[in-house]
Formats: structure tokens, sequence, C-alpha cells
């Protein structure tokens, strides 16, 4: 679903990712792990085409989507959730999760039950102002806003920052429930590797703007990943 082929990125005249490749099948969630700084951000900015990419290739469903302005990676079917969530705090839920329709031509404002399946918490809060829910809250809507534009991969900035336990078992279990379906593909940053081990299917690790690992979660001992963390 999304393939990124020796991937460069620079900010000013600092290289923050040099040549960095990655992949994710249709249906299947990938975790991005690496302590602060190291460029898991920009790389999914990268993606988005929000950050200028000098050198490499950023292909969608097999579509060469390197040289597509933002909004058209969006309009490809790219959701993307950013740290920090980036709500509308003066806007009401409800019209948070209607900007989320654009992509689809709005569908005449119809939000799908789907959405409050995954996040029933927010169909009881639809006239709130977005600034008013709580952190935890304000990342459900993030991600259900994202969601409703139907993407066909769904890339998540640190889901978990600054979140308290319930709410990431929460999220977890929705990052599952999604993988369930096999309709949507999952590229998620992370640091938190217990979350990582949980919900992904597979992982890298980054360091100074290069992939150092990656592979399979199932059968990797945590501690071996955590080591390259570390390094």
């Amino acid at each position: 679903m999304l393939k990124v082929d020796n991937l460069c990125a620079y900010y000013g005249e600092s290289i923050i990712l040099k040549d960095v490749s990655l992949s994710v099948e249709p249906g299947k969630v990938a975790c991005l792990l690496g302590r602060n700084g190291v460029g898991k951000s920009t790389f999914l900015k990268s993606v988005m085409g929000l950050v200028k990419t000098p050198k490499g290739s950023v292909y969608l469903d097999n579509d060469d989507i390197t040289k597509l302005p933002t909004y058209n990676r969006a309009r490809k079917g790219i959701g993307y959730v950013p740290q920090g969530r980036d709500i509308f705090p003066q806007l009401t839920v409800y019209e948070n999760l209607v900007l989320g329709l654009e992509r689809n031509g709005y569908k005449k404002g119809v939000l799908t039950k789907e959405v409050f399946e995954l996040f029933p918490v927010l169909n009881t809060m639809m006239k709130r102002k977005g600034g008013d829910l709580s952190g935890g809250q304000q990342q459900q809507l993030a991600i259900a806003r994202a969601l409703v534009s139907e993407p066909k991969i769904l890339l998540l900035d640190e889901p978990t920052e600054g979140i308290q336990p319930s709410i990431i078992q929460d999220i977890g279990r929705v990052i599952k429930k999604i993988k369930e379906r096999g309709n949507v593909t999952m590229l998620i940053v992370e640091q938190y590797l217990e979350f990582v081990m949980d919900v992904a299917d597979y992982f890298y690790v980054m360091d100074k703007g290069s992939i150092v690992l990656d592979g399979k979660t199932e059968g990797i001992d945590p501690q071996k990943i955590q080591e390259k963390i570390a390094i």
C-alpha cells in the first residue's frame, strides 16, 4: 500500500532523512520507533508532502505520488494525524468530524455509524467544542476525523503521547479493530514499545535519519528493539 524508496529530506543545510526505504503491506500495521529527534515525524511529513524531499520516491498503492502536493496526496487516500493532534478548538466535535468528509465531497455531511462504534464517547460530545475535550478525547477525535475520509492508509504520529493509560488502551483496541476490518493500512510513529508490540505487524527503528533495524514483531525479543533504540 505504501512504499518509500531512498527518501532524503533536509531542513536548511541539515540532513534529516538519509536514503530511507520503508514499505507497509495492505491492511497491515507498521510502527516506526526511535528516540526524539531522529527524524520520525519528518518522515511522516515527507510522505504527506509537507517537507521537501530532493531525493527518493513515495508510492501509494503502486501510484507514484512523489511530486504531488499535500492536498492531492490526501485525496489519493492518505489520512494523517500529526503530533499534537491539530483539531480545531473553536469548532464542535461534530464540525471537526464533518471537515474530515471533505476528501469525499462531504457526502452531504453524513457521518457513518462506524466512527461512533470505534469511538462511542464522541457520540455523547457532538456539541462540545474541541478545545474543551481532554487530551485523550482530542486524540480520539483527531483519529476519527482522519477515518471519516475513508483513507487507504492512516499515518499516526505519537498517538499515545501525553495520554492516560486507559485511553491508550482504547486507542490500541481501535487500531486492532481497524486492522481486523482489513480496509485501512496504518503507519504509526511511536515510542511506547509495549504498545507497538501489541498492535503492530511490522516495526522499523530509526536513528539519525536512517533505518537501523526492521522486521516482524511476531517472535522478536522486545529487548532487541529496545537496545537498538537506546544506541
